[in-house]
């Protein structure tokens, strides 16, 4: 459930969802998603607010969940108690110009808590504009389109633990999110849930292949290693068991199972994906230094 910025003397939940005010500046399929989101999750459309370059998009955002729209950006941060910031990177620094500007004729332009969904900016980017603006840092996953996003943040050193609780409950509407204490580390996050969801794509789409291979319609060869996996996926999360655990349940002696997971091993899968993991990881730190 939706656990909004907490009464200084209440404990959070679903019922105060009305007191967090929460704003988007940028309205591209990310920000939807969330949006759609935090309405499943009970926050009131009135505490929404949209700022989006695009005409079209600006319409179509009030059309479908009737957000208010604003005109710029400062407006957003106004209304706002969070602001989720999700621009594309190559724009970041605009528009931390002007809200730095407009911050100078308003201080509480800058008061909101940022919540940076911005691809390879660092918490530096925002401390360089707005030095005393309280911003988290989130790396979250395309499969947060369809409220099942794993997403991790750092929060910088003005933020406190209210600040927590509301990045929490933002990304939390579509999927999980968990914290880590070194910026750093995002880059590992990168290379595993960021970049992640392409090489479940690759195992689903291979499983196919298995099953057509072996006399399955593509369509239902998709369907079953799709829903494979993620019914896989759901018994590590609810069933709190190790995975190599749950494998050895369903891996019997002299069976068919053991038999795929001979010739997997026989292909390094394991050591294959870790070092997808690390490549994708070091591709992010390298990055990060451009």
């Amino acid at each position: 459930s939706l656990r909004p910025l907490p009464h200084p003397s209440t404990p959070p939940s679903p019922a105060m969802a009305s007191y967090l005010r929460v704003g988007f500046v940028g309205g591209g399929m990310m920000a939807e998603a969330m949006i759609g989101g935090l309405l499943k999750q009970g926050l009131p459309v009135d505490k929404l607010t949209v700022s989006e370059p695009s005409a079209d998009r600006r319409k179509y955002l009030a059309d479908t969940f009737k957000v208010d729209i604003k005109e710029t950006n400062h407006e957003v941060c106004q209304a706002s108690e969070v602001v989720v910031m999700a621009v594309k990177p190559q724009v970041l620094d605009t528009v931390l110009a002007d809200l730095r500007k407009q911050a100078e004729a308003n201080p509480k332009v800058a008061e909101c808590l940022i919540i940076s969904i911005v691809a390879g900016k660092t918490l530096a980017a925002y401390k360089e504009y707005l030095p005393s603006t309280r911003v988290a840092r989130v790396m979250p996953n395309t499969p947060a389109l369809v409220g099942c996003g794993a997403s991790c943040y750092v929060l910088n050193s003005v933020c406190t633990d209210k600040d927590a609780t509301a990045v929490e409950s933002v990304m939390g509407a579509c999927g999980v999110v968990e914290r880590v204490a070194d910026e750093k580390l995002l880059d590992a996050v990168t290379g595993l849930s960021g970049s992640g969801p392409a090489y479940v794509y690759l195992l689903i789409e291979a499983m196919s292949d298995g099953g057509v291979r072996m006399g399955l319609p593509r369509p239902t060869a998709t369907k079953l290693a799709a829903q494979t996996v993620m019914g896989a996926g759901k018994m590590v999360l609810e069933t709190g068991k190790h995975p190599g655990q749950l494998k050895d349940a369903v891996t019997s002696p002299g069976g068919t199972t053991i038999a795929g997971v001979h010739a997997l091993e026989s292909g390094a899968f394991r050591g294959t994906v870790i070092n997808a993991v690390e490549a994708a990881a070091r591709r992010s730190q390298e990055l990060g230094r451009l």
